[in-house]
């Protein structure tokens, strides 16, 4: 179960397992909807389904399968992890469904499509992301991972941007124009990669959030006992001491989580 926390009374839970790439234990849709009626208001569920489920073709049709998951309370799909290329054409089928079915999606981004990675994959500069955001303007997609975050850094390469690049940011990173660019495109600031995109080069990262405060999400990625979540003090702090603002810290702590997901 991977838990993305967006404030401080309800959490979104992730479930784990619909892809082989990334099922090293099993907490499926069902038991993540379970734990969410059990609890009402304090959780939310998501619902996952891998591209190459039904019948592995890019006609396959998983409009009756997200809606009613979606009936059953779920708010988005992922984290989507199956490692294809995000413009695969069995992601592009999934992926317009999801839009169809006004469900937002997460994904994990890789650097390739290769043995030993999970993850919906990209190349430098983020070209596949551009198409699929281009071409399904319906469906609101939320990026995560190393690949995704390096993408700050107009410098990133081959050797960097599937870790956590460290040193100053280089100005024209891609990832802040498709920001800018596609109003379907958000940011999820979960885990080392995301903290490392905004504390690598702390001006940088005040001004990022405050510039894309209406497209970042505080999430907590995996969330386990004794986890230390580096992100929650520095943005405290940067509210703090006025490197962000209130109205930005609350709408990356909360309302744009709640606006995106549907909970008003």
């Amino acid at each position: 179960m991977k838990k993305i926390l967006m404030w401080a009374a309800a959490a979104v839970l992730l479930p784990l397992g619909a892809s082989p790439e990334c099922s090293y234990f099993w907490y499926g849709n069902e038991k993540v909807i379970e734990v969410s009626r059990r609890y009402p208001g304090r959780f939310i569920p998501f619902c996952d389904l891998d591209p190459r489920n039904v019948n592995n073709s890019p006609q396959s049709d998983f409009m009756w399968i997200l809606q009613e998951y979606k009936e059953a309370g779920c708010k988005g799909v992922g984290e989507m992890c199956a490692n294809l290329y995000i413009d695969d054409p069995l992601c592009m089928n999934l992926l317009r469904q999801c839009g169809k079915v006004g469900l937002p999606i997460i994904y994990h981004c890789a650097e390739a499509v290769r043995h030993g990675l999970y993850g919906m994959a990209d190349d430098i500069g983020l070209p596949r992301l551009e198409r699929v955001l281009r071409e399904l303007p319906e469906t609101v997609i939320m990026g995560h991972a190393m690949s995704f975050w390096s993408e700050v850094s107009a410098d990133v390469d081959v050797k960097t941007r599937g870790g956590y690049p460290k040193g100053p940011v280089k100005a024209g990173g891609r990832l802040p124009e498709l920001l800018k660019k596609y109003p379907n495109l958000y940011g999820d600031l979960s885990a080392g990669s995301g903290f490392n995109a905004i504390s690598r080069d702390p001006e940088f990262g005040y001004r990022f959030l405050e510039e894309f405060q209406d497209k970042l999400l505080f999430a907590t990625d995996i969330c386990h006992v004794n986890q230390t979540v580096e992100i929650v003090p520095f943005l405290k702090k940067a509210r703090a001491e006025g490197k962000i603002s209130e109205t930005a810290y609350q709408k990356i702590a909360s309302s744009n989580a709640k606006r995106v997901l549907s909970l008003f």
